[in-house]
């Protein structure tokens, strides 16, 4: 069994357990990811990512809300919050602390494939949340679409396989990600951005997930035609995550 199976199995235990909650609960001001996303140059979802299967504990006693601050303040266009525990180390609580202490929005990642846990992000105050083409099918997939379209919360598609591509075109969901991260064996391949651009529906915002490092990497996947670029893991592992975006950032004005 590889690891996105792993996780999945584990999910469909804790949906199980989650209890009903009103999906109407509408906590207040939504913030937009696709406005955040759309300014120009490329901008920096920066991820809040305590561990993960591929690289163990990141940082060992992270203050997320410290790093949710100094990652705005360093020029993140929206955070992205892991709520997984078992595999990541995150929590709903981490989400909704974090969400109240910054000012852009917030995106809940984790592996979604019930409505009950859209309800949850509704609940602990996510602006947007993601769902993942590789863990549903393709009527699973549009049916949660559907479910945060009527909630009037934006969600993040993304996908790793090709066998997705076409579907997701289709769907033209207004923000996309291509993951260059093979979740059955979580190694990444940077070139994988250039072959699946083409793939993407044309008026979506481009999110390029994994596998970015440098300042010439996001100039890499700037020319290529992306809009956005997730990154986590390279941040997280310097023990600075913030003090890092502003590095990259900096650099990147000089490459871009």
């Amino acid at each position: 069994m590889n690891i996105l199976d792993q996780i999945l199995d584990v999910k469909r235990q804790e949906v199980q357990q989650i209890q009903n909650m009103d999906l109407g609960e509408i906590y207040g001001q939504i913030r937009s990811l696709k406005d955040a996303l759309s300014k120009p140059g490329i901008s920096i979802i920066s991820e809040i990512k305590m561990k993960s299967p591929s690289e163990g504990v990141i940082i060992p006693n992270a203050d997320p809300l410290q790093i949710a601050k100094d990652y705005e303040a360093a020029g993140a266009a929206a955070i992205s919050v892991l709520t997984d525990q078992p595999f990541f180390g995150g929590s709903l609580d981490i989400l909704k602390a974090v969400r109240e202490a910054v000012s852009i929005p917030v995106i809940r990642k984790d592996f979604i494939i019930d409505e009950k846990q859209i309800a949850e992000t509704v609940h602990y105050h996510a602006d947007a949340f993601l769902l993942i083409a590789d863990a549903l099918d393709q009527d699973g997939l549009q049916q949660l679409m559907t479910v945060g379209k009527k909630l009037e919360l934006e969600f993040l598609i993304e996908f790793h396989a090709e066998k997705h591509a076409e579907f997701v075109f289709e769907l033209n969901p207004e923000v996309v990600g291509i993951n260059c991260r093979n979740l059955k064996n979580m190694a990444t391949d940077i070139t994988y951005f250039k072959k699946m651009i083409t793939s993407l529906p044309f008026n979506s915002i481009k999110v390029a997930e994994s596998g970015i490092y440098t300042a010439e990497d996001l100039k890499y996947v700037s020319d290529l035609g992306y809009d956005a670029a997730l990154v986590g893991t390279s941040l997280m592992k310097t023990g600075n995550p913030g003090k890092a975006l502003e590095t990259l950032l900096g650099l990147s004005l000089i490459h871009i």
